[in-house]
């Protein structure tokens, strides 16, 4: 298939004729016009086609006993990794999951002891700041700092949330919400910490698929250098990338033996298996979905363009690039104080755009004034939620 007959302008009607879609159910009752969801990291495209073809060929097959991970499938994870971030892996370094929250649930569970501190940056992915908690840990955080249209470290402002009891630290790169994908620098200075303080350090990088800015690349934490792999637990899927989320298969890369078998054990009677559709669309997606994975980045790069320069036009709104991910961070505390308003996503919602509170990426109510945007849908149903928003604002 020609890079050119891939087809994102088309509007999917998620809704029928299933009623499954957790995105498109939350507002299934809004009277017309509707509330357009753009919330949830769920983009509304259909899946690349050798994914598809590949699920229809295993569903053909008729037999769906218990499965594990087969050896092209190995190959084609370790052939991606090498292909897009120059990261040799060993098979032994891979433990599956049905999906990376479950995966940053069993980091917080095996590592330390229950009432041991974990820390991460904010704002942040909320399961960063409910894993600790339900794993009978403490949660330590310190805020990213927003300046010249660019989020960045402080980190002196880490270094001084971390505590003799902090055993592990919760990294989000690329970041979800700020949009950054950490350069070799950052990342170093993060690494610098884990050894000065002897942290391990579990890094999700589930959109390291989606960096958008052509001149950036991602780097694994990992590869930093056999020290710091060491010291690390690596979480990656296909599934925001190639948009197969409601399939739950994603994966741990964890060098170090102990480390590896501490997971393992925390896994241990609660974790279910992968399921053969998740680990069959696995396969397809990192071998043969290459050209699909471009154009989806060139498409995601012009919307998220046309959203920028549509934001920096409207009143009380600031939106920060986006380098990675189709999610934008929005800053809308000006526009909150000049209509006294303190959730800008209700004042959204009630003009048809349903976008993520930014309550939810913080604790006690510290990102109260944000809204998150996801912009990874049709082009036109991008434009309409603008339209909405403009006539929301008055001009």
């Amino acid at each position: 298939m020609t890079r050119a007959s891939f087809d994102f302008d088309t509007v999917i009607d998620r809704c029928k004729p299933f009623a499954d879609s957790i995105k498109w159910n939350r507002y299934a009752i809004a009277p017309p016009p509707g509330i357009l969801p753009l919330w949830v990291a769920d983009m509304d495209f259909a899946a690349p086609p050798s994914v598809i073809e590949a699920l229809q060929r295993r569903v053909g097959h008729g037999v769906f006993g218990y499965c594990q991970p087969w050896p092209s499938l190995i190959e084609a994870v370790q052939e991606h990794l090498i292909d897009e971030y120059g990261w040799a892996i060993e098979p032994e370094w891979l433990v599956w999951l049905p999906g990376l929250v479950t995966g940053l649930n069993i980091a917080c569970r095996s590592v330390g002891q229950p009432g041991d501190t974990v820390f991460t940056a904010t704002p942040v992915y909320p399961p960063f700041l409910s894993a600790p908690r339900l794993s009978q840990r403490r949660v330590a955080t310190a805020p990213l700092t927003g300046q010249d249209g660019r989020w960045s470290w402080d980190t002196g402002t880490v270094e001084a949330a971390l505590g003799s009891d902090t055993k592990l630290f919760l990294l989000c790169h690329p970041h979800n919400p700020v949009g950054r994908t950490w350069a070799e620098d950052e990342l170093r200075a993060i690494a610098n910490l884990a050894e000065k303080h002897d942290l391990i350090v579990c890094s999700d990088e589930i959109h390291c698929g989606l960096l958008l800015d052509t001149d950036r690349r991602h780097i694994p934490f990992a590869t930093l250098g056999p020290e710091i792999a060491r010291r690390s637990i690596t979480l990656m899927a296909p599934s925001k990338t190639f948009n197969i989320p409601g399939l739950g298969a994603a994966f741990a890369v964890i060098p170090d033996a102990a480390l590896r078998h501490s997971f393992l054990d925390a896994m241990q009677g609660i974790v279910p298996h992968v399921n053969i559709m998740g680990l069959t669309a696995t396969e397809a997606a990192y071998r043969d979905s290459k050209d699909w994975h471009v154009a989806l980045r060139g498409y995601l790069r012009n919307n998220r363009d046309r959203l920028e320069a549509a934001i920096a036009k409207m009143p009380g709104l600031i939106m920060d690039h986006v380098e990675a991910t189709y999610l934008a961070w929005i800053d809308a505390r000006e526009l909150c104080r000049e209509r006294g308003l303190r959730n800008p996503q209700r004042f959204f919602e009630s003009a048809g755009v349903g976008l993520s509170d930014g309550a939810d990426f913080g604790r006690d109510n510290s990102y109260e004034g944000f809204a998150r945007l996801n912009f990874g849908c049709a082009s036109a149903t991008l434009e309409e939620a603008l339209t909405r928003m403009r006539v929301a604002l008055g001009y």
